[in-house]
């Protein structure tokens, strides 16, 4: 796989036919992710998410994957995106509603409802990836991209254990600006 991906970055068509039934499950598994929690009648189902995503992935100028795991991150953040942008256009469509928090695991979800609290997380991963960009990015890689420890450790290239390192404080950092009554500016909090 990580031949192919080198081949597709130096845009050989053949290679990018090739790579397509390798990625496409995993691709797809890595949508569900995102899609699990949609209401059945969404009008962005999974397939057309990834579908949006691939067309992203191999469209991009000059892409240096070098390994599947970097490839599947960029993906995540590719989706995470598309969904953002989904419930953009929803909430200019929209122009109002009450903000609900939620937790961490249920602000992925995007429904009409939620959007305004994936916007949020969003908005926080921002201002995550501003005080510590590799604890926004290994956010993105495990939480949205559902890459393993190890995995996200291979793609950053750093140990495990920064990863756990973290990931934990992330995870805290994050929760502590979704929260409701957050009054804190989120300076001191997560950052290394």
């Amino acid at each position: 796989m990580t031949a192919l991906l080198i081949e597709v970055a130096n845009g050989n068509q053949a290679a990018q036919e090739k790579l397509v039934p390798l990625v496409y499950d995993q691709l797809k598994k890595l949508a569900r992710r995102y899609m699990r929690r949609e209401r059945s009648e969404h009008t962005l189902q999974t397939t057309a998410l990834v579908h949006e995503a691939y067309l992203k992935l191999v469209g991009q100028h000059s892409p240096h994957w070098q390994n599947r795991a970097q490839f599947y991150g960029t993906a995540a953040q590719l989706m995470r995106r598309i969904l953002i942008d989904h419930a953009r256009r929803h909430l200019r469509a929209k122009r109002g509603g009450t903000q609900v928090i939620l937790p961490l695991e249920e602000a992925l979800a995007f429904t009409p409802e939620h959007s305004e609290d994936l916007l949020r997380l969003d908005e926080a991963l921002d201002r995550l990836s501003k005080l510590d960009p590799r604890q926004s990015r290994i956010v993105e890689l495990r939480f949205f991209g559902g890459l393993s420890v190890e995995e996200t450790s291979s793609f950053l290239n750093v140990s495990p254990i920064t990863v756990k390192r973290d990931w934990a404080v992330a995870k805290v950092w994050l929760y502590g600006e979704l929260r409701p009554d957050n009054g804190d500016d989120g300076k001191t909090v997560g950052t290394r």
